[in-house]
């Protein structure tokens, strides 16, 4: 779509939707016969744009960073309205490529804000080259995610990683600013010392290390979950590596993580046993937040097809949403979608095995890549039959249960971006072909025998 198009829809838009931002809503809107037939293009940039605001607009001021959550009636937790948090960093920064590809920000202003976005990273707390979880972004200075995780979190710091690693390629020969920046990001990520993650040289890496706590958390990071990125950057590490046997060994458990082959749930089966939820699959973000930039259309390995596996994983938890076994209101072909996100009670890991009758719109819409015509249709009904309920400043709100006359009118960043960059990646494979491009990765998974090409 044309650039005057989509601003042809922006500004239809408020016409369209009354957001009431300050409270839970729960309002019928009545839309005009052209906000019901804007066609499936328009609309996923309008979703796109709509979304890349929270990543933009809405990213905390002095850093640059993303914000771990926005609440539009204003009230937080901890009176953290000023934490950012590293892995929706690390999707924001893919956001911003897209807005500038989008034509929703110029490429000079993209690289502004990248630029102050970099300076606060080489500035904040790290440990071992490692990111924490969440920090102040007025300050740079960790906030604990719990009592004993106060340092560097191996997984975020991987999301975060894999985000970079997609500038660094975007920008890498452009102009010298864009060169400086390139430059700057290599010197980031080759300072993540994931070895150190093994505890002295075991065959599994640690998620969490503590100055304070040190191991305490020992919290072994074995598969499958969301997981896979941080094990594929270890292994390409050019300057902190691990070697293949801490993949086989560690992530997939000698093995085990292979699924049994008889293995059916709708008549599809999963080929890797989900942790905890091997019959269904986990929660959908498992089938997200490593596949922002590894490009699963032809990823495999001795254990998985990584297509039909995410593939397979969308069909069955959209499956268990039609067969609706729990009898929730709203459950269907255009209503479904099971992942972590606020809940009717605050926050769960939603999936078939915990089931709250909560849909969470990035479930479907992220999931795009692997069901563009069944996440169109939960994309249409939520923005012609549901309306402002669901849709504000930001996209679509995080989670709503019809069931429970339930709409939140809160975000957070972590299922935020994962809709602008699996839209994207949809409709132009824009991050996978940036981060499949880099040298170390390709290295990296030819080290642990994945097949990619």
């Amino acid at each position: 779509m044309k650039l005057y198009q989509y601003i042809l829809v922006l500004l239809l838009t408020p016409l369209l939707f009354s957001c009431s931002p300050g409270k839970e809503t729960s309002s019928t809107t009545t839309l005009p016969d052209t906000a019901k037939t804007i066609t499936d293009d328009s609309l996923l940039t309008l979703v796109e744009y709509r979304t890349f605001q929270y990543f933009w607009d809405g990213a905390e001021p002095t850093s640059g960073a993303v914000r771990e959550r926005i609440h539009t009636d204003n009230v937080y937790p901890e009176n953290d309205k000023n934490i950012v948090t590293s892995g929706g960093t690390g999707f924001g920064v893919m956001a911003i490529l897209v807005g500038i590809e989008r034509n929703f920000i110029t490429r000079q202003q993209g690289l502004e804000r990248l630029n102050k976005i970099v300076s606060f990273l080489e500035k904040a707390d790290r440990f071992h080259g490692v990111w924490p979880h969440w920090w102040n972004g007025e300050t740079g200075k960790v906030k604990p995610f719990s009592p004993n995780d106060d340092g560097g979190d191996l997984v975020e710091t991987s999301f975060l990683a894999q985000g970079l690693l997609c500038v660094r390629q975007y920008f890498k020969d452009g102009n010298e600013e864009e060169k400086n920046l390139a430059s700057r990001i290599d010197k980031l990520w080759k300072e993540i010392e994931f070895d150190w993650h093994t505890q002295g040289g075991k065959n599994v890496l640690y998620w969490h290390w503590s100055p304070n706590h040190a191991w305490k958390m020992n919290f072994a990071v074995e598969g499958y979950n969301e997981c896979l990125i941080m094990y594929v950057l270890a292994a390409a590490s050019p300057t902190h590596g691990v070697p293949a046997e801490v993949y086989h060994q560690g992530w997939a458990r000698n093995g085990g993580i292979k699924n049994n082959p008889s293995h059916q749930q709708y008549g599809m089966h999963l080929d890797l046993k989900h942790n905890g939820a091997e019959q269904f699959g986990g929660p959908l973000f498992w089938s997200h937040y490593s596949f922002l930039g590894l490009d699963p259309r032809r990823l495999k390995d001795k254990y998985a097809d990584y297509w039909q596996h995410n593939k397979n994983h969308t069909l069955i938890n959209r499956q268990y949403c039609l067969e609706n076994p729990k009898n929730y209101k709203g459950y269907g072909e255009n209503s479904w979608g099971l992942t972590a996100s606020y809940s009717v009670n605050f926050y769960a890991a939603h999936s078939p095995t915990e089931d709250h009758g909560v849909i969470s719109p990035t479930a479907a819409i992220s999931s795009i890549p692997y069901t563009p015509e069944q996440s169109m249709e939960v994309i249409r009904h939520l923005y012609k039959d549901l309306g402002d309920k669901v849709l504000g400043e930001y996209g679509f709100y995080d989670a709503f249960s019809e069931h429970y006359n339930w709409y939140s009118n809160k975000y957070l960043a972590i299922d935020q971006g994962p809709e602008v960059v699996m839209i994207e990646n949809y409709r132009t494979g824009l991050l996978w072909n940036l981060f499949m491009s880099a040298p170390e990765v390709q290295s990296g998974l030819d080290k642990l025998g994945f097949t990619y090409k």
